[in-house]
């Protein structure tokens, strides 16, 4: 099975900001090439953090209301820190999350979800910038077509994988939702199909219909 990597989705044309890239030109930055967060860099372009929108806001959230009709929740000590910088180190969220160019979809967002970020630089070996990856990005394997999808559980999945043919297990895919029919050997590998199916690239859901002739999960009597 071949599952599609960050590299393959990532973006390569970076947009980067310096430590000491000033408040407004980091506006600007986003503003121009319409994305809603920059990777912070050294001078060996490595990442040191990321500055985001929700990061620039803190400073309009940090002044006052004139109108007195906001009743908004003083910010945090931290918060204020952020609120009164003018630089981008000062700015970002750091350190910097960030994956490898080899990862798979499954590991950039899980790690997205453990971090609660929306988006990670991509580095090589060296801790080099090589890219950016969004969670827009990692939901573009969900545009794979059925087609495609079913050739691979088919093929890769069912025959060469499990040694299963299409007499036996059948696999029906509608919008990346995968049926599954058919009859195998031995109970146990009704979970492994299901499994192997789920971690094809674009699958959103399996639903198995399978039966089987043995049942080889029970424990055998005592004495046989």
């Amino acid at each position: 099975m071949h599952h599609r990597t960050v590299a393959e989705l990532m973006s390569r044309d970076v947009v980067r900001a310096r430590r000491d890239t000033p408040f407004k030109e980091i506006v600007r930055l986003l503003a121009e090439h319409g994305v809603t967060a920059v990777p912070v860099v050294d001078d060996l372009d490595r990442p040191l953090g990321v500055v985001s929108e929700a990061d620039l806001l803190r400073k309009a959230a940090d002044r006052s209301d004139p109108s007195d009709r906001t009743p908004i929740p003083r910010l945090e000590a931290w918060e204020r820190a952020k609120a009164e910088g003018t630089r981008a180190e000062e700015l970002m969220s750091a350190p910097a999350v960030c994956a490898r160019p080899d990862w798979n979809v499954v590991e950039a967002a899980r790690l997205m979800e453990v971090h609660h970020v929306k988006r990670l630089p991509v580095v090589d070996d060296t801790d080099t910038l090589r890219g950016i990856v969004s969670r827009g990005d990692l939901l573009r394997v969900f545009l794979r077509r059925d087609d495609a999808i079913r050739d691979e559980i088919t093929g890769d999945v069912l025959r060469r994988t499990m040694g299963l043919t299409s007499s036996e297990v059948t696999a029906e895919v509608r919008e990346g939702q995968v049926t599954l029919g058919g009859c195998v050997e031995y109970k146990s590998l009704i979970p492994v199909i299901e499994r192997l199916c789920r971690s094809v690239d674009g699958v959103v859901s399996v639903a198995e219909h399978l039966t089987y002739r043995t049942d080889d999960t029970r424990p055998s009597p005592a004495g046989t």
